[in-house]
């Protein structure tokens, strides 16, 4: 019970203000809130689990190879920029589709936040944490750690959203996932030098 109650709060904490949390608002703006939750659980359980597993059998040895994870993750994040100010052109018909299509975006939410994951603070805070306590508890903790600040970022992202004009949330998450990408890349060049 410790290690559940442990890695919720860590990952929770360290959540805030990650760049998962701009994922989870910019897809609830597009798919219904429901399948977006459904995808950031699934990925961040299959992150999580694996995560789990690397700290409970060899925590030390991913270290090593952070600073490539970090600077791929960060290239990623500079093209969601990229894509962010593109932008994505849809009908009506085709939005509909998306809205009503869970498997869909389902999968597309739960792809992104995988890929986002890898190598994120959360992952290795969660190998961190299962070196040190029970796997099972870490697992299971760390994911509703994450699932629920990602809800609390949802929440506070339709509010925003309903108050902002549209443009100024496609250059302010443009600009994030830049932020977040430069700083990604910084990292991971910091750690190989």
């Amino acid at each position: 019970m410790y290690a559940f109650l442990l890695s919720t709060a860590v990952i929770f904490v360290a959540e805030l203000g990650d760049k998962s949390q701009l994922m989870a608002m910019t897809f609830a703006a597009r798919y219904r809130v429901r399948d977006v939750l459904i995808g950031i659980t699934v990925a961040t359980a299959i992150v999580h689990l694996a995560s789990v597993g690397i700290g409970f059998w060899v925590g030390d040895a991913f270290a090593a190879q952070q600073h490539w994870i970090s600077i791929v993750a960060g290239v990623a994040f500079l093209g969601f920029a990229a894509w962010t100010l593109r932008g994505d052109e849809l009908t009506d018909e085709e939005a509909a589709k998306a809205r009503s299509s869970q498997g869909a975006a389902i999968l597309a939410v739960g792809v992104a936040f995988f890929l986002a994951e890898l190598g994120d603070k959360t992952m290795l805070a969660t190998i961190t944490l299962a070196t040190q306590e029970g796997w099972l508890g870490t697992w299971i903790g760390s994911t509703v750690g994450m699932v629920a600040a990602d809800a609390l970022a949802i929440v506070i992202g339709a509010v925003l959203g309903k108050k902002l004009p549209e443009h100024v949330i496609k250059w302010g998450a443009a600009g994030l996932f830049a932020l977040f990408g430069l700083l990604l890349i910084a990292d991971g060049v910091r750690i190989l030098l």
